[in-house]
């Protein structure tokens, strides 16, 4: 949706290394927001993005000179809401009237719980860029786990000819996810915006240690926000970050329902969502991030728990090292 960062660049540089031609496309997609969401204020940086595009473009060209610009842009694909929604302006309602895609019950849980219309605004989008296009091809972040799933169940539902790629989640040296919507958060809250992250990886290291159930992988999590949550609110106001968890997850890793402990064979999706809240008693000449720190942030972060098979390969690997 544009507002370009390295973790949009890592998606077209694996695009480029797979591929002969790359189209990258960018639309703020209105079905995707509820009408009380960051739609007008959502960032939008044409002349931004496209600097970063053309100072990326050389460096994907293929040194092949018989393949000429191989693995370069070709095109990018920025359509209006007139051209992506001809028949009649889109409804954000979830009883709204129009064409949509929608993938059911997928759609409706963890994320689909708070934003009931965004994942029918992602397949929907998604469906008619494909037709448009007609990528070999397409390529997304796994940060949005969620949204990987849902597409992918949307192209293998409608016999879509069309490769779904995943790509890791490119992270800020303290953790936190690479995400258009991290510009709102500024000095403040962004020193806390690790909080998800870092408590994800907690619960990561139990069930690394050996611990399966759903119980102890989300019990260390809780503990480690809670910490967090407990020390920020100690704070004077004027320094302090208040956030509210909004879920924490553990579940099948291709259909995302919950489940009671992690699969020794197929392991498990560990994700949650947090609420960084309005600043409080925002100082004079401080950062407060596009906004100024009046809306609240909503930070997704997900880790792929590992089956216990590779888990017991890369303890085995690691004796090996030591002895």
């Amino acid at each position: 949706m544009g507002a370009l960062h390295a973790g949009h660049m890592s998606l077209i540089r694996q695009a480029a290394q797979e591929n002969a031609h790359v189209i990258v496309s960018i639309f703020v997609n209105p079905t995707q927001f509820a009408a009380h969401e960051d739609l007008d204020t959502y960032p939008r940086t044409w002349d931004a993005d496209m600097k970063i595009l053309n100072e990326l473009n050389p460096e994907l060209a293929t040194t092949d000179a018989d393949a000429g610009c191989a693995g370069c842009i070709r095109a990018v694909f920025a359509p209006t809401s007139q051209t992506m929604y001809p028949a009649s302006p889109p409804s954000s309602d979830p009883n709204g009237s129009g064409s949509f895609v929608t993938i059911t019950p997928l759609s409706s849980i963890l994320e689909g719980q708070s934003r009931p219309t965004f994942f029918r605004g992602v397949t929907t989008v998604c469906m008619k860029l494909f037709n448009i296009v007609d990528p070999d091809k397409v390529y997304f972040g796994q940060k949005d786990v969620q949204q990987t799933v849902v597409v992918k169940r949307m192209v293998a539902d409608f016999f879509l000819p069309t490769e779904v790629r995943i790509v890791p989640t490119l992270r800020e040296a303290d953790g936190l996810a690479l995400s258009s919507r991290n510009v709102y958060l500024g000095e403040r809250r962004r020193r806390v915006s690790k909080v998800l992250y870092a408590s994800l990886k907690q619960g990561e290291d139990v069930h690394a240690s050996g611990a399966k159930s759903r119980a102890a992988i989300l019990a260390a999590v809780e503990d480690a926000i809670r910490s967090v949550g407990r020390q920020q609110d100690g704070l004077d106001p004027a320094l302090r970050t208040r956030f509210e968890l909004e879920y924490l997850s553990l579940a099948d890793p291709d259909t995302l329902e919950e489940v009671e402990e992690a699969d020794s064979t197929r392991g498990a999706v560990l994700s949650g969502a947090i609420k960084m809240l309005p600043l409080e008693a925002p100082q004079r000449g401080e950062d407060t991030g596009l906004g100024g720190g009046r809306s609240a942030v909503r930070l997704i972060d997900n880790l792929v728990l590992k089956p216990q098979k590779e888990l017991d390969k890369s303890a085995t690997a690691g004796d090996g090292l030591r002895s």
